[in-house]
């Protein structure tokens, strides 16, 4: 049995479990309630540490679905594109959901740059050093004519940081058992170059750097570390 059918039996039986605890479990707090808002536009700094935002390539950041679907899963969205003083682009795309239920869970950039014409290829998952400490990441190649796109990403669901749908799925029923409803950031970092290491390599600087820049807080709030 390989690992992707063992994932989805485990889930299945987990599920089947835990119906008949439903009415004692289902979900009916928020976590977002309970916690101080987090604006996106002020949280993320947009100049630190040599990057500064680049207004006139905001176009450059790939918008992953329409924005009926977007309004629907999220409370807010940031896109920017970000230049250093070597001339370099980081574009950082982040989501923010406050209620992950079944219908309103966030979309993975698998699925959203094939929805957009891109040949996805194959992920990988990395643990990341951050300032932070140790994040998992998801990393992908997206392409579509000349243009090759390196991609990192994670999600914070609740109070931790996740690098897949797998393990997003953990996390939301750890949640549920407790009849609790968490919210969810996806991070979402890429670059525009044909060597691939040398994309993924910047993106993780950039990520340290603006990790660093941020307070302990909202440091916290986007890696799902120290919560």
């Amino acid at each position: 049995m390989n690992k992707s059918l063992l994932s989805s039996c485990v889930i299945g039986t987990l599920l089947l479990l835990s119906i008949p605890l439903a009415k004692y479990t289902t979900p009916t707090i928020r976590i977002a309630d309970a916690r101080p808002q987090i604006v996106l536009a002020t949280a993320v700094p947009v100049h630190f540490s040599g990057w500064m935002e680049d207004t006139a390539q905001i176009s450059a950041v790939v918008n992953p679905t329409t924005k009926a679907e977007i309004d629907k899963i999220y409370a807010q969205t940031l896109s920017r594109t970000y230049v250093n003083q070597r001339g370099e682009r980081i574009m950082l795309s982040i989501a923010y959901g406050t209620d992950q239920s079944d219908n309103l869970a966030v979309h993975f950039p698998e699925g959203c740059y094939g929805g957009q014409g891109f040949a996805v290829g194959q992920t990988s998952h990395v643990s990341m050093n951050t300032v932070a400490g140790d994040i998992p990441t998801s990393r992908m190649v997206a392409t579509l004519n000349n243009r090759n796109e390196p991609i990192m990403y994670w999600v914070v669901v609740g109070e931790h940081a996740v690098d897949d749908a797998w393990g997003l799925k953990k996390a939301k029923l750890r949640y549920a058992m407790k009849g609790m409803i968490p919210d969810a950031t996806l991070v979402r970092v890429s670059s525009v170059t044909g060597d691939n290491a040398a994309g993924y390599r910047l993106e993780q600087e950039f990520v340290n750097e603006m990790l660093a820049a941020m307070t302990p807080a909202h440091r916290a709030h986007f890696s799902g570390i120290g919560r």
